[in-house]
């Protein structure tokens, strides 16, 4: 049988709820056809799913005190079953908020839409999102706090008691920070278009070309430069996005940033603005904090929590940026003073661009093709190329240190 499912999604002063009812049983329950009209059903009985929900949604605090609930935004969502044909549900944000003074973490909840007709029925009670507990990323497995189903024996839908775990700020703020990390770790783009940066950075130009190494001073200058301008970059505009000062549709900010990976590309391979590197790292930089702005604008937290979120995501995307600098580093520098660095270089180059261009033509047509795809299965490798890169890199320091040495 096909359950109803509540998801919690806990702030500090309130809960916001997203309720999933499927079609067919709701309607034995609401008393209006609604199974074969999903399309326009909102338009169409939106005031009475609306009055229906609120009469069979309570809250109640262990004082007896009962909770103000606001039913938002209705929908239909639906899926297609190969076997059985398609499955749909009604989906609702429900506001949920305490009398004053009321603990929003403790309560009673008395749900029973469908199921005071459908004694089958049953739904599942889960937590989404808890800051506090540091429960925040979207794909995580909702926390289940407990079913509601009918009492057999006494014949009663028993209230569901909700006693949530004591959360802090400390934990909400480590959690953001482990998801910048996460966040940059699998943003293979994001990383990219900094390392692709950063291949050139070490050399000189001479006659519109890249040419010799220009020494550890000036390539960790220019590198700190370049990091320092994109860190500016995507901090000023992550913490716009999130505050929705500044907002943008996701499609054209991905496919601005597989743009700055094609131009950074081929800017390694020939130098299109040398000595301009960290203006073009700030400008993009701005471009991608857009991108992780819509991770924090999903939270929908109050402004303390979302204050500490914003240091503490920001925080993790610089610690996993530096780290992953600083394990390639060391390795470019030593290979940009041995006659193997060219290659090195346009070869790094040549697999930057290759992946902008999959992933631009993904982005622009929303179809996935076996370029942007291969760049993705090809990050998986990564840590096996840093290796590679180490091997080579010690290797032809060493030959050129013999080389150099008298007599040989």
């Amino acid at each position: 049988m096909p359950n109803s499912v509540v998801l919690l999604s806990v702030h500090a002063q309130r809960i916001e709820a997203a309720v999933q009812i499927p079609l067919t049983e709701l309607q034995p329950a609401f008393g209006h056809a609604v199974g074969d009209s999903s399309a326009q059903l909102v338009q169409r009985l939106g005031p009475e799913l609306r009055a229906y929900l609120t009469q069979h949604i309570k809250l109640q605090s262990p004082d007896g005190r009962y909770w103000a609930v606001t039913v938002g935004q209705l929908g239909v969502h639906e899926t297609q079953n190969p076997l059985n044909g398609p499955y749909r549900e009604l989906t609702a944000q429900v506001a949920m908020v305490p009398p004053a003074g009321a603990d929003v973490r403790q309560f009673l909840l008395r749900y029973d839409a469908v199921l005071h007709q459908v004694v089958t029925h049953k739904i599942l009670v889960a937590v989404h999102q808890d800051w506090a507990t540091g429960q925040v990323a979207d794909d995580a497995e909702p926390a289940q706090v407990g079913i509601i189903q009918l009492d057999v024996r006494n014949n009663v839908i028993p209230p569901l008691p909700v006693n949530l775990a004591t959360g802090s700020a400390w934990t909400g703020f480590r959690a953001l920070v482990q998801l910048g990390i996460r966040h940059i770790a699998e943003g293979t783009d994001h990383l990219l278009f900094l390392l692709v940066l950063l291949l050139p950075a070490p050399l000189l130009v001479a006659r519109r070309r890249w040419s010799t190494f220009g020494g550890v001073r000036h390539g960790l200058r220019h590198i700190l430069l370049i990091v320092t301008a994109f860190t500016l970059g995507h901090s000023l505009t992550l913490l716009l996005g999130t505050l929705g000062w500044v907002r943008l549709p996701s499609q054209p900010v991905e496919i601005l940033i597989a743009v700055s990976i094609l131009v950074s590309a081929a800017h390694a391979w020939r130098p299109l603005f040398p000595g301009r590197e960290a203006w073009v790292a700030a400008g993009f930089g701005l471009v991608h904090g857009l991108a992780f702005a819509g991770t924090l604008a999903n939270l929908h937290l109050e402004a303390g929590p979302m204050a500490l979120s914003l240091l503490g995501f920001n925080l993790g995307i610089e610690l996993m940026q530096l780290f992953v600098i600083a394990l390639t580093l060391p390795w470019l520098l030593l290979l940009s003073r041995t006659p193997a660095y060219p290659w090195v270089r346009v070869g790094g180059a040549a697999v930057a661009a290759l992946a902008a261009v999959g992933w631009l033509v993904e982005r622009v047509s929303g179809r996935a093709n076996e370029l942007g795809q291969a760049a993705g299965q090809v990050a998986a490798y990564a840590p096996y190329g840093l290796g590679l890169l180490a091997a080579l890199a010690l290797l032809l320091t060493w030959q050129r240190q013999v080389r150099q040495q008298p007599g040989a």
